[in-house]
């Protein structure tokens, strides 16, 4: 029994990095804690959506593979036809989706690439390489944006796919309209362009690309959403990809069946139809990120221009330390190993108690 076991996992599970999600706040005397690690709606659903949870009763029933309902809604929603939308465990189940079915390895054993900005959302490496891909990383700029020169001139006959994540998690930034016009014009249009767009909701940047404005464009572009952040629903779920009819037409045959469940599908519904209570609260939270900025700006901190639900602090060496003193204070924060950390914007007193935070820690110099 003590002989090491015959049944070994695939190869590429060794080359996985693992996925660290934003871990809950550890307890201090004396102090209400807060979770700024997950990019969470502080807020929660709106009062329509719980009536909704509160009345579901089919618990043993299988959903609608097709999250129908659902599908008819968004569409009305955002101008696109219901065919073309494909829903998923979060953005995150929906762009696995779009890789299984769209990159892995050749017939050959060559394997597809697929390129992305780093650092940006921690999941893509784990799901291209889990898929037989091989991940093709173009560093960020200086200022914490996508290299969109540096991403177009990394495409091969290999290239089948890139993610543009906008804005950048963690980082912040977006990108505009004119820099994805004049990206797409580089890329050959057998490769497809994903815009991952979790965190649209919260963008008021006038020049920021809009990913349907763009797929309505071009035939090589899909859009990914979800309704984890904004729409405070990140327990159950609920994301989706819009594509084109010959993308979707394969997108469909590997989809996960059953990814959405009907409590899932009816919560996002009812946040649909109340679309304009969902945004009163993201206001609240864009309002809150402004005054965080500026009070980090105030404390002598430089951070990237953000246009999500979160700032991102380039801390380097000093990470580790910054995480370790949030935690003092009954706060958790998602630290990036010595890169830096990302602070999701949450309740008004997790946000003050965060800047004195900062002003005590102190801002980093040029040698951080």
């Amino acid at each position: 029994m003590n002989e090491p076991h015959p049944i070994r996992p695939r190869p590429v599970l060794g080359r996985l990095p693992a996925y660290a999600a934003g871990k809950p706040p550890a307890p201090v005397e004396g102090l209400v804690s807060y979770k700024l690690a997950s990019n969470e709606n502080p807020y929660g659903p709106v009062p329509a959506v719980r009536r909704a949870v509160e009345r579901f009763d089919a618990i043993a029933r299988y959903p609608d593979p097709l999250s129908t309902a659902l599908r008819e809604r968004l569409s009305g929603h955002l101008g696109v036809a219901a065919q073309d939308i494909v829903t998923g465990a979060g953005s995150l189940g929906a762009l696995t989706q779009i890789i299984t079915t769209f990159a892995g390895t050749g017939e050959d054993g060559t394997p597809d690439e697929v390129i992305f900005a780093w650092r940006s959302f921690e999941a893509y490496p784990i799901v291209v390489r889990s898929s037989g891909a091989r991940d093709v990383q173009v560093p960020l700029t200086a200022d914490f944006r996508h290299d969109l020169e540096a991403m177009a001139a990394a495409i091969t006959e290999h290239t089948r796919v890139v993610l543009l994540c906008t804005p950048n998690n963690p980082t912040g930034p977006v990108l505009t309209t004119r820099e994805v016009e004049d990206f797409l014009a580089k890329v050959p249009r057998h490769v497809l362009v994903v815009i991952d767009e979790a965190y649209q909701e919260f963008v008021r940047e006038p020049d920021a690309v809009d990913g349907l404005d763009v797929f309505s464009r071009h035939s090589n572009v899909a859009v990914l959403r979800t309704f984890s952040k904004a729409h405070g629903l990140a327990n159950l779920r609920v994301g989706y990809s819009v594509t084109h009819p010959h993308v979707t037409q394969y997108l469909r045959v590997l989809a996960t069946p059953f990814a959405v469940s009907s409590l899932a599908e009816q919560a996002a519904i009812a946040s649909l139809d109340h679309l304009e209570d969902v945004m009163e609260r993201v206001d609240i939270v864009v309002a809150e990120r402004q005054r965080m900025v500026a009070g980090l700006v105030e404390a002598g901190w430089s951070v990237p221009e953000t246009q999500a639900n979160f700032v991102w602090l380039d801390l380097g060496d000093r990470t580790p330390g910054f995480v370790e003193a949030a935690a003092r204070q009954a706060l958790s924060v998602r630290g990036f190993g010595t890169e830096g950390v990302r602070v999701s914007v949450g309740e008004r007193e997790a946000n003050a108690r965060f800047l004195q935070l900062c002003r005590e820690f102190g801002a980093p110099t040029n040698g951080q």
